[in-house]
C-alpha cells in the first residue's frame, strides 16, 4: 500500500464501510421479514419477494454468506484504517486509527443501518437481494464449506440442528389476530377468535337440555298433539312415546301443515312425515360436530350420553351462533331474557341460565368446566340444595337465592359491585 495515496485510502475505506454498512442491514433486514406477508407478495409476483423467499429457504447459507462478506470487508478496513494512522501519527497512529474505526464501523456500519433495517426491512430487503443472490452464487463453495465445520462442531458438542417451522399454533394465531388492530374489523376479529374456540367447547355446553326441549308425545290425545303443532315456535319437533328417551323423529311443520291442509292428518300421517333421527356423543368438540354436520347433511341432532340417554338437543344454528353470534339479538346490547336489571345496580338471573352465555353475555368469569348451567353450578358449591334466601359468594360474585322450586334454583341475585377478584 505505500504506492498508494493516502486520499485514495480514504476513499477505499469509505467503500468498505459502506459495504459493512450494507451487509448488516441486509442481514437485519433479511431475517426481520414477515414471513407470511413474503408468502404473499411471492405468490402475487413480486420479483423481489421471490428472491428474497428463496434465499430465506436456506437462512443458513444466507447467514454464512453475509458473515463473510462482513468480516471480510470489515478486517480489510482494519488493515487500511491501521496504514492511514500510522502514515499521519506514526506508531501511536495504530491506537488511534482502532479507536476512531470502531466507533465508526459502531454508528455508521452497525447500529444505524440495522435499526433503519429493522424499521423498514422491506424496502432494503428486496432490492438487496439481487445482489446477496448473485454473490452467494459465486462464494457457494466457501459458505457450504462453512456449514460443513459449522455443523460438524455443533455434532461433537451434541447439538442437533433442528429446522425451524414457520407453522402458528393456536395461540400464537390468536395473538397474530388481536395486533391486526384496524386492518381486521373488530367483530371480523371475534368471529376468527370464536372459530379458534370452538374445539375448545363441547355439543352439551350449548345443547337446548332435555327438560327445556318442545317436544310432543305421540300417545297423547290427537286433538292435543294437534295443538301443539299449530301453536308450535319451531319448524321441527321432536316426537317420542310417553318417554324423551324414546323418540321417534322429528317432524317438519310444513310436512305436518300440509298434511292439514289435505286432511289427512292422522297419527299414522303424522309418523310416516317423521325423519330418522340422528345422534350426537357427548362430549364432541364443536369443530368436529359442524363438520359431521356438513358430511352427513343434517342440521340437527340429539346428543346422548354414554348409556344412550338422551341429554338435550344442538343445531347447526347453535353451533354458527359461537361464531357469529346470536342471530335473533338486536342491534342494542341489552341483556338477554335471563338477566334482569335492578334499580340498585343488581341484576336477577334465571339460575337455568347457561354459564357460558352468562360469562359472555356480562363478562364475567364463572368457572365452565364443571356444570352447565349456574343451578348447577350452585347446588355443586354447596353440595345441597338450599333454601330461599341463602347468600353465598361464587367465582367473586355475592350471589343471594330468591326463589327455589322442583329441587332446583330458579331465580338468584348477583351484586356485581361487591365482586371480589381473591375470591374468585
Amino acid at each position: 500500500m505505500d504506492d498508494i495515496s493516502t486520499s485514495a485510502l480514504f476513499i477505499f475505506l469509505l467503500l468498505l464501510i459502506l459495504l459493512s454498512a450494507y451487509f448488516s442491514g441486509s442481514e437485519t433486514a433479511m431475517m426481520t421479514l414477515n414471513r407470511y406477508r413474503l408468502r404473499h407478495l411471492a405468490s402475487n409476483g413480486h420479483k423481489g419477494a421471490e428472491r428474497a423467499q428463496q434465499l430465506l429457504e436456506r437462512p443458513d447459507r444466507l447467514i454464512g454468506l453475509i458473515l463473510i462478506g462482513n468480516n471480510l470487508v470489515n478486517i480489510l478496513a482494519s488493515s487500511i484504517a491501521t496504514v492511514i494512522g500510522m502514515r499521519l501519527f506514526g506508531d501511536i497512529g495504530i491506537a488511534i486509527s482502532t479507536g476512531v474505526l470502531t466507533l465508526v464501523v459502531l454508528v455508521f456500519a452497525e447500529v444505524t443501518p440495522k435499526t433503519l433495517a429493522a424499521l423498514h426491512p422491506e424496502p432494503i430487503a428486496f432490492p438487496s437481494s439481487l445482489l446477496l443472490k448473485w454473490l452467494l452464487t459465486i462464494l457457494l463453495p466457501l459458505v457450504k464449506i462453512m456449514n460443513w465445520i459449522t455443523s460438524t462442531m455443533l455434532r461433537i458438542l451434541g447439538i442437533k440442528s433442528v429446522k425451524s417451522s414457520d407453522a402458528l399454533s393456536q395461540e400464537e394465531l390468536r395473538t397474530v389476530v388481536h395486533e391486526a388492530g384496524a386492518l381486521i374489523p373488530r367483530r371480523h376479529q371475534e368471529m376468527l377468535l370464536s372459530i379458534l374456540d370452538l374445539g375448545n367447547v363441547a355439543v352439551e355446553d350449548i345443547m337446548v337440555p332435555r327438560n327445556e326441549l318442545y317436544a310432543i308425545n305421540i300417545n297423547d290425545d290427537f286433538k292435543s298433539i294437534n295443538k301443539q303443532i299449530i301453536n308450535s315456535p319451531y319448524t321441527r319437533v321432536l316426537l317420542y312415546r310417553d318417554t324423551v328417551d324414546d323418540a321417534v323423529g322429528f317432524v317438519h311443520m310444513r310436512d305436518a301443515l300440509r298434511l292439514q291442509s289435505k286432511e289427512q292428518f292422522t297419527k299414522s300421517s303424522l309418523l310416516r312425515a317423521v325423519k330418522e333421527l340422528y345422534f350426537i356423543p357427548e362430549g364432541t368438540p364443536l369443530n368436529v360436530q359442524l363438520a359431521n354436520f356438513q358430511k352427513n347433511k343434517e342440521h340437527l341432532g340429539l346428543v346422548v350420553d354414554e348409556y344412550g340417554d338422551i341429554q338435550g338437543l344442538v343445531t347447526l344454528e347453535d353451533i354458527l351462533e359461537e361464531i357469529v353470534g346470536d342471530f335473533t339479538t338486536t342491534m342494542i346490547d341489552a341483556p338477554s331474557d335471563d338477566i334482569t336489571p335492578q334499580t340498585d345496580g343488581t341484576l336477577v338471573i334465571d339460575a337455568t341460565i347457561n354459564i357460558r352465555d352468562l360469562n359472555k353475555e356480562m363478562g364475567w368469569d364463572f368457572p365452565t368446566d364443571g356444570p352447565k348451567t349456574l343451578n348447577g353450578l350452585i347446588l355443586e358449591y354447596l353440595e345441597d340444595i338450599p333454601s330461599a334466601n341463602t347468600c353465598l359468594r361464587l367465582a367473586g360474585y355475592p350471589i343471594e337465592i330468591i326463589e327455589v322450586s322442583d329441587n332446583m334454583v330458579k331465580n338468584v341475585r348477583i351484586m356485581p359491585e361487591f365482586y371480589d377478584a381473591s375470591q374468585s
